[in-house]
């Protein structure tokens, strides 16, 4: 399909640029066949090198992909994290460098120990199952960075539907399975076995996003609920400074005041930025009055907590306060940003630097979910909605999602519209409305099929009013999570590194009687 023929230097920025037109298929872009063309060009590239080029060949994918995908990591780092220029342009393309490291695994991976030159078909599959299990590690390696999903590009495209079925994971999957036939269609359209195979891969992924489009998963479980999400849009300078703590609570608080009509009230991260110890007093009377109003908040608060050695532990937390009960403990912390990795170690070099960071501790596993005007919510605080496990895990407890963040650590960058298509594909996945609250934005109410009802501009304080609806019931995904994925991808695996292997041993055995 692409009869590209390239010395390594140029494989390399082929690969490269291959990389970077993926974001494109993303948000706030949108250009959702760009993730075809820029797999199969992946794919493409890796067809007839050995291993030790195919590992530096995808690795510049992965560089141009993270390159231009996460380029607001610069934002964090420059503009928010007071971090000298340098320091910024040496992290940020560290980090880059070392999420390229996947892709490169993947690309030495299928070349060593799957790829088969006279089986197009069994090629595309490993190529897909391999392109999952990356995704994967990438979800859970060192903490987890599981951005920039390949199926996040099919969030408004023909197969949103199977989020519902499979998750983000199969959309991924199908996507680099479609490009990886599409990109060897010259070596299988002329073997009518191959070709019969190839078709009914390509069509079945697609075929059944078409039918399952729109199809209800989940029912409603009780009335619909008045909504208030606030948008407070405090400066990211003033949230860090305690001096102005109180007066932000007060901000907060005479935006809520006209909304006393509203059932669930919601505020961003930390939008209260004092430990919930030192607010006890005005903490109460805010519970007083929801209670009389009969109208619940949930609210970002950071907590404190003994540890039993004599120290405390702080926590990123939600609480609900009226007509409600619970206190959610951040599982998922942004590294660099709400904890240090081996502080140990590192804590005292980026002290030199100045940097402003943290020391939340991560909250348990399996905790309950909040209550709030007798709905079961299921609370994200910002970087976990990343996460699809952990997310599907908390969708399958409660009734509505409840996510907050605070996305002025990205400024005017791609950052905000990528993390809230990240968001819709967790209401889609899980067939339950969302509220979104954050700080600057992007504040927006969701439904179960993962679009945009409502929402508030970016930058500005506001409330965003609106009817939400608790669900009942669990789509495919929630009940099974990634395991009937995961294991067809483990035995697609298995089968083609069996194959390959025969098929070398049957190459040297020629080339030994020639």
């Amino acid at each position: 399909m692409f009869p590209i023929t390239c010395r390594p230097c140029n494989g390399y920025l082929l690969a490269l640029a291959a990389g970077a037109l993926m974001p494109l298929a993303l948000a706030p872009f949108n250009l959702w066949p760009l993730a075809l063309l820029s797999t199969a060009l992946f794919y493409h590239g890796l067809k007839t090198l050995p291993a030790r080029l195919a590992f530096r060949q995808g690795w510049c994918y992965g560089f141009g992909s993270f390159g231009a995908g996460t380029s607001w990591v610069y934002v964090s780092i420059r503009d928010f994290g007071d971090a000298p220029l340098p320091l910024a342009l040496a992290l940020t393309v560290g980090f880059c460098a070392g999420l390229a490291l996947l892709f490169a695994v993947h690309a030495y991976l299928w070349t060593r120990y799957f790829r088969r030159d006279q089986a197009p078909v069994a090629d595309a599959l490993a190529f897909a199952a391999l392109w999952l299990a990356m995704e994967v590690l990438r979800s859970v390696l060192l903490g987890g960075f599981p951005w920039l999903l390949l199926g996040y590009s099919q969030l408004d495209g023909p197969l949103a539907a199977l989020a519902p079925l499979g998750g983000v994971w199969l959309i991924s999957t199908a996507l680099a399975l479609t490009a990886a036939l599409l990109a060897s269609a010259r070596a299988w359209h002329r073997r009518p076995r191959q070709a019969l195979a190839a078709v009914a891969l390509l069509v079945a992924p697609w075929a059944t996003g078409l039918l399952a489009n729109g199809y209800a998963w989940t029912r409603p479980a009780g009335p619909a609920l008045k909504i208030a999400a606030v948008q407070g849009n405090v400066a990211q300078q003033l949230k860090r400074d305690p001096a102005y703590a109180r007066s932000t609570l007060d901000h907060y608080r005479q935006l809520t005041a006209p909304h006393g009509d509203a059932d669930l009230v919601v505020w961003p991260e930390n939008a209260i930025a004092l430990l919930r110890e030192d607010v006890g007093p005005p903490l109460r009377a805010m519970d007083e009055a929801f209670k009389g109003r009969h109208q619940a908040l949930i609210t970002g608060i950071p907590v404190s907590q003994a540890d039993g050695h004599g120290g405390q532990r702080f926590y990123n937390s939600l609480m609900v306060i009226g007509a409600g009960t619970g206190t959610y403990f951040k599982q998922k912390l942004v590294p660099f940003g709400e904890y240090v990795p081996l502080q140990q170690y590192l804590r005292a070099v980026m002290g030199l630097f100045d940097l402003p960071m943290s020391n939340f501790s991560p909250g348990p596993p399996r905790q309950p979910p909040l209550l709030a005007k007798g709905i079961t919510v299921a609370p994200l605080i910002c970087y976990e909605g990343v996460f699809p496990q952990l997310s599907a895990e908390q969708a399958s407890h409660g009734q509505l999602i409840v996510t907050v963040s605070n996305d002025t650590w990205f400024g005017r960058s791609i950052g905000p519209a990528q993390h809230l298509q990240i968001a819709r594909m967790r209401a889609l996945e899980s067939g339950r409305w969302m509220v979104r609250a954050t700080n600057s934005g992007i504040t927006v109410l969701v439904d179960p099929l993962g679009h945009v009802q409502a929402r508030l501009a970016s930058f500005q304080s506001g409330v965003l009013r609106g009817d939400v609806v608790p669900m009942t019931g669990s789509p495919p995904y929630l009940r099974w999570r990634l395991w009937p994925l995961g294991s067809g991808c483990a035995l697609v695996l298995a089968w083609a590194a069996v194959l390959g292997r025969s098929s070398r041993r049957r190459h040297r055995h020629a080339v030994m009687l020639q």
